[in-house]
């Protein structure tokens, strides 16, 4: 019999493209959105609402469910960060976590598990010596840290139901429909390769592709549960993602050109932190589970992406 994955924020950049993957996998797909005008239902994808600030859902759609994937919540580097949009950042998930619980805890379901989107803003910038960050390292005292965390504790109530969750905490994604690399290959169309601050910060990062993968991964291995690193095996520094991609899209001819701290936190403000912080993180812990990453170094990884 087919299951049923719902998931919210399923229009957004991950949510788009795992439902494709969840689709070639033969699942159906239900995205809870706040408006369905202009979706239409189509084969294996349909669509139901939710309302998170009036705490409303379409229960039925809920209840139809085998899995949930929770994606749902404000971009973190999407606007300046006002108190007002800070408020809008926790809350977006905080709530939405709640609506999610509550409507399991008071209504008859069939959801046997639920992943819960999260992310490596969890920990802090790098020590020195650098030891790369693991899933019992605490969350950082910091704005991302203390979103994480409460990100995190909101979803956690569902495991009293007796349901299976699974935390992915997400590194800096690749992926051509939005994220970080069509910001990255902006410059490269001046034949400008920029760096930004020292370049010495290390990303960890994950392929889109992979990701999708390991959303499916948390859905399907039963053995899976609590909080996982979702990077790649192989960080890299700023610098060497901006070269590595500058030679995939112009060979040799660009011209690399560091931007300066200072002038990030003009242009980015508080947000800067997000591209100026190094963090190393490990993904041994979902590797010892069985899951293997197809794009394991940036170079492969890039002109993949490049190439599509």
């Amino acid at each position: 019999m087919t299951q049923t994955v719902l998931i919210t924020g399923g229009t957004g950049l991950v949510g788009k493209l795992l439902t494709k993957a969840l689709v070639q996998k033969g699942y159906k797909v239900l995205i809870l959105s706040r408006t369905t005008n202009g979706k239409t239902a189509s084969g294996s994808v349909s669509y139901a609402t939710w309302d998170v600030k009036k705490q409303q859902i379409d229960r039925e759609a809920l209840q139809s469910a085998d899995y949930i994937i929770h994606l749902a919540g404000a971009g973190v580097v999407d606007k300046k960060w006002t108190e007002a949009y800070k408020k809008e950042i926790v809350e977006s998930r905080t709530e939405s976590s709640r609506l999610i619980f509550e409507t399991l805890q008071n209504n008859p379901n069939k959801v046997k598990a639920i992943v819960s989107a999260s992310a490596i803003g969890w920990y802090g910038a790098d020590a020195n010596p650098v030891k790369s960050f693991i899933e019992t390292d605490k969350a950082d005292e910091s704005f991302l840290g203390d979103t994480c965390r409460l990100w995190e504790q909101s979803i956690e109530p569902v495991e009293s139901l007796g349901k299976r969750l699974v935390k992915l905490r997400i590194g800096i994604v690749l992926s051509n429909d939005g994220g970080a690399l069509p910001e990255f290959k902006k410059p490269l169309t001046f034949g400008v390769a920029s760096i930004l601050g020292n370049g010495k910060q290390m990303v960890s990062w994950i392929h889109i592709d992979d990701l999708c993968r390991l959303f499916i991964a948390a859905i399907e291995n039963e053995n899976l549960s609590g909080s996982y690193n979702a990077v790649a095996p192989n960080p890299v520094s700023n610098k060497a993602l901006t070269i590595t991609l500058a030679k995939v899209i112009k060979g040799n001819f660009y011209i690399p050109l560091h931007v300066p701290a200072f002038v990030l936190k003009i242009m980015m403000g508080q947000r800067s932190v997000e591209v100026l912080k190094s963090t190393t993180v490990s993904c041994k812990k979902i590797m010892d589970s069985g899951f293997s990453f197809n794009f394991t170094e940036i170079k492969d990884a890039l002109e993949n992406l490049v190439k599509k």
